[in-house]
């Protein structure tokens, strides 16, 4: 995917719509916000860092992890186009709902976001999936998301605060390494 279509869909999906209201006036700040729940919206260049890394075209198919305020998913909803599709799953309900209602406010009728399944990371129902987006750090790469993703895909995530890109071929995974992130710890509850 070229670098102009993350930057066009930062720019066509306003952050401040998926802000708490005490937070809106930060919006165009390059920082975390925090959203509720000890968790953030994620700094913009960290998430546009993200996005290049996934490589999400048309057409797609994705799962967006830790969803949080509906910002990453309205952002992947916007590069896949309505021919995609994009699943958000957040593991805090009340937060997952408000998310899911900034994401309802915006003409992306192909995206949806809610609550995580107890005992469940991801959502495997509607998989599997060609790109994965985990907005947590994890202690490792979980073999639920791997087992989600399609045979051709593509994982980004960050595992003990290093970015990686995960890339299915033939069934063995290829990792690449690309910086050092902070994120919330990924959970999943029992």
């Amino acid at each position: 995917m070229a670098e102009d279509a993350v930057a066009a869909a930062m720019q066509q999906v306003d952050r401040r719509n998926f802000l708490r209201p005490d937070q809106q006036k930060y919006t165009d700040r390059d920082e975390p916000l925090p959203i509720g729940g000890g968790q953030t919206n994620s700094q913009p260049r960290t998430v546009a860092a993200m996005l290049r890394l996934l490589e999400t075209e048309p057409g797609h198919r994705v799962l967006d992890v830790g969803a949080g305020s509906g910002w990453t998913t309205a952002l992947l909803a916007t590069l896949v186009g309505p021919t995609g599709s994009v699943t958000g799953v957040e593991l805090d309900p009340e937060l997952a709902a408000w998310g899911a209602e900034n994401l309802g406010r915006l003409d992306l009728s192909w995206a949806s976001l809610r609550a995580a399944e107890p005992g469940v990371l991801g959502c495997p129902k509607e998989g599997p999936y060609d790109r994965i987006l985990v907005s947590a750090d994890a202690a490792s790469i979980p073999d639920p998301l791997m087992e989600q993703l399609r045979p051709d895909g593509l994982m980004v995530l960050v595992v003990r605060s290093t970015m990686l890109r995960v890339r299915m071929h033939g069934g063995e995974p290829t990792v690449t390494r690309h910086g050092s992130y902070r994120f919330v710890p990924l959970r999943h509850s029992p």
